[in-house]
């Protein structure tokens, strides 16, 4: 498959507004680019130049280049030596090691807010809980990965661990790709079985159950990790480009 052109970007084809409020235009590019990174419609190892991109938004390139910043420092762009910005690859040889520093905090976290968790906790929880469930109701994948990483986050800070939350947003940040790639696999149509799944965590947290909050998530990880190892191997996916970052 042939890396995506910034041509392709659909930004509502909106011309921009004379007088734009200052940072306007650069959040725009950033949330236009952001989505279609996230979206792999930019695939891994595409080019984001300036020029282009600048033609392409109607705007100066002061804007396009404080968006570039932003997705760099998110990890979803990559500066190179030539100094030229791409979009940032996925690094399969690191996926190993990325799952199991997954698989642990899921199981951390989700095992000390059994324990730690207080009342308001639940309901922070539970309002993200369904917040997901109507994400996959709409087959909306990056909806589906947003109120993912809010529900799992808002049970790290019940546990209480600031070390153990700043760890899992930065890992449940760097694997927004992939999983795009796990939604990707169901056609964004996720089966029940896996939304429940939450909800079973959910209930083991708020009945103060530890260990079963331990085996659901270490459970619910893994069925994650076998679907996104699967899929990237399926013949289908062979055309997906992960990415070149060389100049």
């Amino acid at each position: 498959m042939a890396k995506a052109n910034v041509d392709t970007i659909d930004h509502n084809s909106e011309a921009p507004a004379k007088g734009r409020v200052r940072g306007q235009g650069a959040r725009t590019v950033y949330e236009t680019l952001r989505q279609a990174i996230l979206e792999l419609t930019l695939e891994p190892g595409s080019p984001l130049d300036e020029v282009t991109l600048s033609e392409r938004f109607d705007m100066s390139r002061t804007p396009i280049r404080e968006a570039l910043v932003r997705l760099v420092a998110d990890g979803l762009a990559k500066t190179l030596p030539n100094r030229n910005t791409v979009v940032a690859s996925i690094d399969l040889e690191q996926l190993p090691t990325y799952f199991e520093a997954l698989t642990l905090m899921y199981r951390v976290t989700t095992r000390s807010a059994a324990v730690h968790r207080r009342p308001e906790h639940i309901v922070t929880i539970r309002a993200f809980e369904a917040k997901y469930a109507d994400a996959v109701a709409r087959q909306d994948a990056l909806a589906m990965i947003q109120a993912n990483r809010d529900f799992h986050m808002a049970i790290a800070e019940a546990g209480g661990n600031a070390y153990f939350t700043g760890l899992f947003g930065r890992l449940l940040d760097e694997g927004r790709r992939i999983l795009r790639l796990y939604y990707q696999s169901f056609d964004d149509q996720l089966p029940r079985q896996y939304v429940d799944e939450h909800g079973a965590m959910v209930a083991a947290i708020e009945n103060r159950e530890g260990e079963l909050a331990d085996t659901l998530a270490a459970a619910h990880a893994a069925q994650i990790v076998r679907q996104i190892q699967s899929y990237i191997v399926r013949p289908t996916t062979t055309a997906i480009a992960l990415g070149d970052d060389r100049p």
